[in-house]
Formats: C-alpha cells, sequence, structure tokens
C-alpha cells in the first residue's frame, strides 16, 4: 500500500468513525424529554402548600423534570409584574430548568361571535405573550371557544387565532390551541382550525384526555391525537389513575405514545396528572414512570426493526 492509498483508507476510517460515534450518541438521546405542567400540582398550589414561585424548584428536585409547563391562574395578575415574572425566571433557571409555555385561561372567548369581544379576548392574551418572550418560553397556550354552528365557529376561532399570531409572531412566539372542551375537543375541527389560520406560528398542544365535546358526546382520543399532532409544537399527558402495573386505566399510553412517535414529533410531553385517588406527588411520579417505560418500549421496538432490515 503507498502513502496515498493508506492516507485515503485512513481518512475513511475516521470518518466512519466519526459518523458512528454521532450516530451512537443520537440513539442515546430520548425521543421525547419529560416536562411538568404546572396544573398537576392545582390543589398544592390552590390549597397554599405551594408557593407558585416555587413550581420550578419542585419539578428538578422533587421529581428530577428539567422543563416545565406555566398556569397564568397562578399568578393571574401578575402578568406585567417584571419583579415577580424576575423572580420565578431567576428560581427556574437556577435550577437549569427550561420555561416551555405558558396555558391561559379565562382571557375571553378567541372566537366570540361578537368583534369587539373577540377583540378584547385577542388584546388581554398579550400580557401573556409578553410575559412568555420574558421567561423564555417559546409558546402560549389558548382556547378556541366560540359559538354557533361548525362552519361558523371554525371561522370565528380561525379569525381571534389570526390576530393573536400575528402579535405574538412579532415576539418570536406561537400561539397553541388545546383539545379543551367544546368543539375544540373535536380533532377534526380543530385541525380545520389551524389550517384556516395557516401560519407557522399557529399549531397544537394535543391533550391525551380531554375530547369531551358536550354533555353526551366525547371524541374518540386516539383519532384526535392523530389529527392534532401534524400541527403539535408541544403534547399534554393527561394522566387519571393508574393500575397495579402502573398502566393508566383510562387511557392506552402505548397506542398513544405510538401515534405521537409515527407522527415525527420529537419535543417535550409534559405531565398532567388529574387524578384524585392518588396525590398530586404520587400521581406525577406514576405519569412520569409511565412515561419512561413506554418511551423505552417503543424506542426498542424501533431499533429492532431497523435491525431486521
Amino acid at each position: 500500500m503507498n502513502r496515498r492509498d493508506f492516507l485515503e483508507r485512513a481518512s475513511a476510517l475516521l470518518a466512519a468513525g466519526l459518523s458512528w460515534t454521532r450516530l451512537r450518541s443520537a440513539e442515546a438521546a430520548p425521543w421525547f424529554r419529560i416536562s411538568l405542567a404546572e396544573w398537576s400540582l392545582h390543589r398544592t398550589i390552590f390549597g397554599g402548600k405551594l408557593d407558585a414561585l416555587d413550581f420550578p424548584v419542585v419539578a428538578r428536585r422533587t421529581f428530577g423534570i428539567e422543563a416545565v409547563e406555566y398556569v397564568n391562574q397562578f399568578f393571574f395578575d401578575r402578568a406585567r409584574d417584571r419583579a415577580y415574572l424576575g423572580e420565578l425566571k431567576r428560581r427556574a433557571e437556577g435550577e437549569g430548568v427550561r420555561s416551555l409555555l405558558i396555558m391561559c385561561d379565562r382571557e375571553g372567548r378567541l372566537g366570540d361571535p361578537d368583534p369587539a369581544r373577540r377583540r378584547q379576548a385577542v388584546e388581554n392574551h398579550y400580557k401573556w405573550v409578553e410575559a412568555a418572550r420574558f421567561l423564555g418560553c417559546h409558546s402560549i397556550r389558548v382556547n378556541a371557544a366560540s359559538e354557533g354552528s361548525y362552519e361558523e365557529q371554525q371561522k370565528l376561532a380561525a379569525d381571534g387565532l389570526r390576530q393573536l399570531v400575528d402579535f405574538a409572531a412579532e415576539h418570536e412566539l406561537n400561539v397553541l390551541v388545546e383539545n379543551h372542551g367544546g368543539l375544540s375537543s373535536n380533532g377534526a375541527w380543530l385541525a380545520g382550525v389551524i389550517r384556516m389560520v395557516d401560519h407557522p406560528r399557529c399549531g397544537t398542544l394535543p391533550d391525551f384526555g380531554n375530547w369531551r365535546v358536550d354533555a353526551e358526546t366525547w371524541y374518540d382520543p386516539y383519532r384526535g391525537l392523530a389529527e392534532l399532532m401534524p400541527f403539535a409544537k408541544g403534547v399534554s399527558a393527561k394522566s387519571y389513575d393508574f393500575d397495579a402495573e402502573g398502566n393508566e386505566t383510562r387511557l392506552d399510553y402505548v397506542r398513544l405514545l405510538r401515534i405521537v412517535r409515527e407522527a415525527g414529533y420529537r419535543g417535550y410531553i409534559g405531565i398532567e396528572y388529574e387524578g384524585d385517588r392518588l396525590d398530586e406527588m404520587e400521581g406525577i411520579r406514576a405519569t412520569k414512570a409511565l412515561l419512561e417505560r413506554v418511551r423505552a418500549q417503543l424506542a426498542e421496538a424501533q431499533n429492532d426493526q431497523g435491525g431486521q432490515r
């Protein structure tokens, strides 16, 4: 072997080695990361047992979770209080916790049939966009409540959302809509709204469990999740209760997470425990354990399929 051949082969082996290292590193990384939604601790916070400012601290120290999703109800009058928000940001950053989004409620209907009320609802959310930007979040989560026929509500919700998204885009923030009751819990309806808005900053935050359209109608959770995942910039892992094996009793997490994975989603999935048999701390731990187990199970199945090709 001459010197030139030796160098070419050595370079090829080195490149292959680096590629293998990168591949092994990518395989070692989880295909989604786990965050914690503040609503999981709503009874603890509303009951005065936990200061909302300490939520990021609890997420990291109690549960080993590195990212959080805030709920505006816990600091509803503090959206423009820079001292309060600054302290919240300081505590999150001090724990190495990433602030992902703020879930926004009680600010009016973005799809209100009355143009003035619809516009007021849009403007009511401005302060949360600004607060989310200050905290370092990527999004706010909103509701797409409206009134009227199926088609009328789609148009009205899309109009309000588009107005809000135009403002949020100026702050480099996303506006995400959750399936959260009414027609928003109809996956096809909400997917149609997002298409009408037609803006890269407008997406969804699919929730595993919020599929009650009205008193008599429940939407299929697996169909709904599949319909919303193409627009997802976050996912909410709702949980209520667990059996002796640690499986969620109302929802098939393997099936749900398979839908998430097959959609190509690789972001955070937020724990949102809402049960009442286990206390909130135990419910969060049970949900985290289930997510970790199914995550590993699906990753192993994917690796096995890849090895058979």
